[in-house]
């Protein structure tokens, strides 16, 4: 069973591919690619086919996370029937998620902080625009919360194989 997983920001230039970069690492160091989809997407149209933004793409590369390849795409009803776990950065993409999903999927989307609960942030905040600093601290939160979220499903998974 392949799990889709797709994150959401504004306009898929920052936080989103910064998160999809972090959990494809995260799920490829602990040998798992095969077993998700992950892809991000916007939920504004103003950057479609731009490349992510180059403070996102420098911040994600002193990590070791590579989104050098990203180009932003928005948000289609598709993406919420196809993916198993839509992730907002913020609470506007979660009221955007689920007022676009069928009725038997409004509950699906989430905010991706919710896998970093121990950190007491329930959204990860818009660094576009402003300092470098502020992706540092968005890609803080993501890693975190991708960390989670790995931790979960690998959870689920030896739970899935012993019982």
């Amino acid at each position: 069973m392949v799990i889709g997983v797709l994150f959401v920001c504004t306009g898929n230039i920052c936080r989103s591919p910064m998160a999809a970069g972090v959990f494809r690492s995260l799920v490829r160091r602990a040998g798992m690619t095969d077993a998700f989809t992950i892809d991000s997407a916007g939920t504004y149209d103003g950057h479609v086919g731009a490349r992510a933004s180059m403070l996102a793409i420098e911040a994600a590369r002193r990590r070791g996370y590579d989104i050098d390849d990203h180009r932003a795409r928005l948000l289609t009803n598709e993406d919420l029937l196809k993916f198993d776990l839509p992730l907002a950065m913020d609470r506007t993409h979660l009221a955007a998620m689920r007022w676009m999903a069928p009725r038997d999927r409004q509950d699906r989307p989430t905010l991706l902080m919710k896998f970093a609960p121990e950190l007491g942030i329930e959204e990860v905040s818009d660094p576009y625009g402003g300092p470098a600093r502020g992706y540092e601290e968005a890609l803080n939160l993501i890693e975190a919360a991708c960390r989670g979220l790995l931790a979960g499903f690998q959870s689920e998974l030896k739970a899935a194989r012993s019982g």
